[in-house]
């Protein structure tokens, strides 16, 4: 009977370690914010249910009036990332978007909520999916500096506009209308408009010309945008960056929504 004492051990390690992984899943980490799930939880019954489902499906009561679909966080897919395409969020990335919101949708700003109420959010939303346990986060792209704004990196963005067939979706001016807009359906097969660059600064995963930069190398998984990591150069996103900004004539947008706190450093 000495195989009797080791299978109970081998049977308590197998409860054990689901129980482990859960626990890391049922945390955020947003510089030194640590969310919990359990006080999550409650957060999002009392503010979220109703559009993105009791189960994180975007099946809630108010889902069938909205245009864009509520996000079903059980397939962990998420646009708005720093990471590349095909990537989980940072727990940053999903602190930014509820707390920034999603232009020209049903989700508006979070911000109204405590900084650690939103991060005890982000903890909850990652229990609907399994990759959060069984996935790391790709490491960010990386955003170099931004050359100047002119004339003529306006004319090369116009070129790489056409070239790059961005007006097959946006239109040959860029108000959302192109050939291709009413064929285009998101990966649940909801129909999906391209975004009118005409409409305004505001911009779906932020507004300024280093979060458009971030959208063109990751890509908004989910949605017909690809990723142009490897299609453009750097120089060519930074110009067709600058044309898309010319396509609207008021001043460029400045204000920056309240972003994931930073990691504190120490001095060795």
């Amino acid at each position: 009977m000495r195989w009797f004492p080791k299978l109970i051990a081998a049977n308590a390690l197998l409860l054990f370690m689901p129980l482990c992984a859960t626990g890391v899943a049922q945390e955020a980490h947003i510089g030194n914010l640590v969310g919990s799930a359990k006080r999550g939880k409650a957060l999002y019954q009392r503010y979220c249910i109703f559009c993105h489902g009791p189960e994180g499906d975007g099946q809630g009561e108010s889902a069938a009036y909205l245009n864009p679909k509520p996000r079903d966080f059980t397939k962990a897919v998420f646009k708005c990332r720093s990471t590349p395409s095909g990537s989980l969020p940072l727990d940053s990335d999903l602190y930014n978007t509820i707390s920034r919101g999603v232009h020209a949708s049903g989700m508006p700003s979070w911000e109204p909520l405590t900084k650690h109420e939103r991060a005890d959010l982000i903890a909850y939303i990652k229990t609907f999916s399994t990759a959060f346990q069984e996935e790391k986060p790709a490491a960010p792209v990386a955003i170099p500096p931004e050359p100047p704004d002119n004339a003529e990196s306006i004319k090369r963005g116009a070129e790489v506009f056409q070239t790059m067939n961005c007006w097959s979706c946006h239109g040959k001016d860029g108000r959302g209308y192109g050939p291709s807009a009413s064929t285009l359906t998101d990966s649940k097969g909801y129909p999906i408009t391209p975004f009118d660059f005409t409409s305004g600064t505001r911009f779906k995963c932020g507004d300024t010309d280093q979060d458009i930069y971030r959208d063109l190398m990751t890509g908004l998984d989910g949605t017909p945008m690809p990723s142009f990591a490897s299609a453009m150069t750097e120089a060519q996103r930074w110009d067709v960056i600058h044309y898309i900004r010319s396509l609207h004539t008021s001043s460029r947008h400045s204000s920056k929504p309240d972003e994931a706190p930073q990691q504190k450093t120490t001095s060795n």
